[in-house]
């Protein structure tokens, strides 16, 4: 089996003296791990690094093996983040979440679009947090446990929806969700549309959301926490006033 698809890297580990096992997310393939000969190397280590974008071409004599990989890089990767250490863990959170939610070699080209937009935001100090919220989402969506967001679950309206059913995923109005307000998920304006701006507490009740959903219908089944990086990425947002 040969194929070439752009990819991110998610994470590396030496194998052998000069070799590294590097675990990739595909474009059209999924996630894919492969061995990389060299990737221990001086040379390869920056391309290797969680995030960096490459060209991969990928073999192997059967699909379920573990196969060898050639890897051209892409850009400057994620070099550009090393003078923000909030941004880098972020970007932990974010490998961490994809490697845990998405099955190995299975499609998802949604959600390599989602962590594709991720890393672009990376680089706006002021709206990546809002951005990962709206990734967690996209990676809920591609794996088939998408939110409902376009009219209230109990009514029907499209109007003034600020709460989400913890149940179903499905929006609430105001008026429908006020005597269930204590049982309810807040849903912050700006998941309904790029237009909304950003108030005090919406990215916290944003991440509440994604991640309730991301335990309960994805880390659940497989018998798995939420990843300790997305906690960490977290609390330090809470202590720099981000949330």
């Amino acid at each position: 089996m040969e194929i070439q698809d752009d990819a991110f890297v998610l994470s590396a580990r030496a194998h052998g003296d000069t070799g590294a096992v590097v675990e990739l997310l595909t474009e059209r393939h999924g996630r894919r791990a492969a061995y990389v000969a060299g990737g221990a190397s001086r040379k390869m280590r920056p391309f290797l690094q969680a995030g960096a974008r490459v060209v991969a071409d990928l073999r192997s004599r059967t699909s379920d093996q573990l196969g060898s990989a050639r890897l051209e890089p892409v850009g400057e990767g994620p070099a550009a983040l090393f003078d923000d250490p909030l941004a880098l863990v972020g970007l932990n959170a974010a490998v961490a979440v994809a490697q845990g939610a998405l099955p190995e070699r299975e499609p998802h080209p949604g959600a390599f679009l989602a962590f594709e937009a991720m890393m672009g935001a990376f680089a706006l100090p002021e709206v990546w947090p809002a951005i990962f919220v709206r990734f967690e989402a996209g990676l809920l969506e591609d794996l088939g446990f998408g939110l409902d967001l376009s009219r209230c679950a109990a009514t029907g309206s499209m109007d003034d929806l600020i709460y989400v059913s913890p149940r179903t995923g499905r929006a609430v109005s105001r008026e429908a969700g006020a005597p269930y307000a204590d049982k309810l998920l807040n849903l912050p304006p700006f998941m309904l549309g790029a237009q909304a701006g950003l108030g005090e507490g919406d990215v916290k009740a944003g991440l509440a959301l994604t991640g309730h959903f991301l335990e309960q219908f994805v880390f659940h089944a497989l018998n798995k926490p939420l990843p300790p990086a997305r906690v960490w990425m977290i609390e330090r947002l809470a202590e720099a006033g981000r949330l």
